[in-house]
């Protein structure tokens, strides 16, 4: 059998079996400092898929930079057939500043595939593309909810765009999948049109380490992993029901301006019209009901009670067997829930 070749990534070879940390030049601070985006690559002696493994594209995404972290001290990688490109922050510069942002205040997952010409966005995304995206053959993109809003694990998808996408979805083990469109500019919605399967994995809140995202997150990417045929052998926990596939979703918005008292916490089964919430002045002299739109669970609400009229609350799932998605939101919850909070 032929000697596998090296993988090079920024001017870097990695020699089959071998791994190396390689810093991707990216820019420089004001100061003249130069900034780079950390790569690992772990280049196994075997052929196999290359999967892209990526965090923090929103700086302020926390939650996706340990899962990296845990991926790559896991001792499941060390006979890896394929190549594993891990990244564990991805924008640098919201990560410094505790920012979902770029200084630009543009969000880099709307920037793709970016030119060297354009904003700073574009051309830290067309950098990202050029060097590390474009040899990837599988891609799982990592994501917390917002900042002040949490998201219920879940995994979103174009599942009917490409076969290996629903296999991989599948594959991950999250409660929820959302069957999600592709939102332009984003990386998904740019390797998705290059033919690559990319995955969405959404668990926890902006600027915390929620341990029933991360601990979720790494088993779903080693999942993964072994049914693309990169890592040998099944996993010695027991393996999770099949999630249910949503197909639409929703916010329940704030009627009025005030302070939120939650009635439902996430993970819930809700129905149409169900009060999830009251929102107050401080007063107490007006009240408004926030009102499920729909049947389905909860998988994502904010965790701060203030709220200004109109403003997302809760983001509620659409399913056409909501007995099985229920199910499944509880035996995740009864595998990870200790001390998370989640109902």
């Amino acid at each position: 059998m032929a000697r596998r070749s090296a993988f090079e990534l920024a001017g870097t070879r990695v020699v089959p079996g071998g791994r190396t940390q390689i810093d991707v030049p990216v820019a420089k601070l004001y100061t003249h400092a130069p900034l780079h985006i950390p790569v690992e690559v772990v280049h196994g002696r075997q052929n196999g898929p290359v999967i892209l493994v990526c965090g923090a594209i929103h700086g302020d995404e926390i939650n996706s930079v340990e899962i990296v972290r845990r991926l790559l001290r896991s001792r499941a990688i060390s006979r890896l057939r394929g190549t594993l490109i891990a990244v564990p922050i991805v924008n640098v510069f919201g990560f410094v500043q505790h920012s979902r942002y770029l200084p630009d205040r543009r969000d880099l997952n709307r920037c793709f595939p970016g030119s060297e010409e354009g904003s700073l966005g574009s051309r830290v995304a067309a950098l990202f593309r050029d060097q590390i995206v474009n040899q990837a053959t599988h891609i799982i993109d990592l994501h917390t909810g917002a900042i002040h809003r949490t998201n219920l694990p879940q995994i979103r998808a174009q599942l009917t765009s490409h076969a290996e996408t629903a296999t991989m979805a599948d594959a991950f083990g999250a409660p929820v999948i959302l069957n999600a469109e592709l939102r332009e500019g984003s990386l998904r919605h740019y390797a998705q049109n290059r033919g690559v399967p990319v995955l969405t994995y959404e668990a926890g809140e902006a600027l915390r380490f929620d341990e029933w995202a991360i601990a979720p997150g790494v088993r779903g990417v080693l999942r993964v992993m072994r049914r693309l045929g990169m890592l040998s052998g099944e996993h010695r926990r027991r393996q999770p029901p099949p999630a249910e596939v949503a197909n639409g979703s929703s916010w329940a918005r704030a009627p009025i301006d005030g302070i939120l008292r939650p009635r439902v916490k996430l993970g819930a089964r809700v129905s149409k019209g169900q009060v999830l919430g009251l929102v107050a002045d401080p007063f107490g002299n007006a009240e408004g009901e926030v009102k499920a739109t729909a049947d389905g669970i909860v998988i994502g609400m904010s965790n701060l009670p203030l709220a200004n009229e109109g403003e997302a609350l809760f983001h509620v799932a659409r399913f056409e067997a909501i007995e099985e998605a229920e199910n499944a939101v509880e035996n995740f919850q009864s595998d990870y829930d200790p001390g998370s909070g989640l109902s």
